[in-house]
């Protein structure tokens, strides 16, 4: 299961690299909420995969949609965290695959394929990016940490986000707005942010 998720992250991440040069067809899911022709193109390449290996399996993905947790093993699949940053030509998006044994987290891949970068994670056997171990920051004092944060889509969500920024912002060393939350959560896991917050967020963001 975790080569599959591995293999299936690599070939969206090929996808989503060939066609992030090139014009995207654009559509409007939502308020401030994007999905283009690349999205929907990898997380096909995703589905196909994995249903193919696992039929028995659930799978629930932002596109696609999907049922809830409704057997042992349930994949949560973002074909591409980040989509107003690609759409953006931003460089900062990711594929992020997570599966749930039971309910509870179980392996973590998310993959940034500009950079080939893959950050792998299974319970109980710690974090990787490349097949090299990661450990989140030892900083403890907010004053000097890097926090990193995102906005989400509603005005409700910023409104809030904001009220908290006011309590934050004049006592940790600095802020960073990522625009991909699974992309964030790798770089707290591996030390290069000391903190992450964000108060939208869908299981799908977060699974892996």
């Amino acid at each position: 299961m975790l080569q599959t998720a591995i293999e299936a992250a690599r070939r969206a991440g090929r996808v989503i690299a060939e066609r992030y040069p090139t014009e995207r067809t654009v559509t409007v899911k939502g308020y401030r909420d994007l999905v283009t022709d690349a999205d929907i193109a990898a997380e096909e390449v995703i589905i196909d995969l994995i249903q193919a290996r696992f039929p028995d399996h659930t799978i629930v993905s932002e596109e696609a949609g999907g049922s809830k947790i409704s057997s042992d093993y349930t994949w949560m699949v973002d074909p591409l965290d980040g989509t107003t940053n690609y759409v953006h030509h931003h460089p900062v998006f990711a594929v992020s695959i997570g599966l749930m044994k039971r309910g509870d987290p179980f392996i973590g891949v998310i993959y940034d394929p500009l950079r080939d970068q893959m950050f792998v994670a299974r319970r109980g056997g710690g974090a990787r990016l490349n097949d090299v171990s990661i450990h989140a920051s030892r900083v403890t004092n907010l004053g000097n940490a890097i926090v990193g944060l995102d906005l989400g889509h509603t005005n409700e969500v910023r409104k809030r986000i904001l009220f908290y920024l006011h309590q934050i912002a004049p006592h940790c060393g600095t802020l960073r707005v990522m625009g991909s939350a699974a992309l964030a959560m790798t770089y707290v896991a591996s030390g290069w942010l000391d903190a992450y917050f964000h108060i939208g967020l869908k299981p799908w963001d977060t699974a892996a």
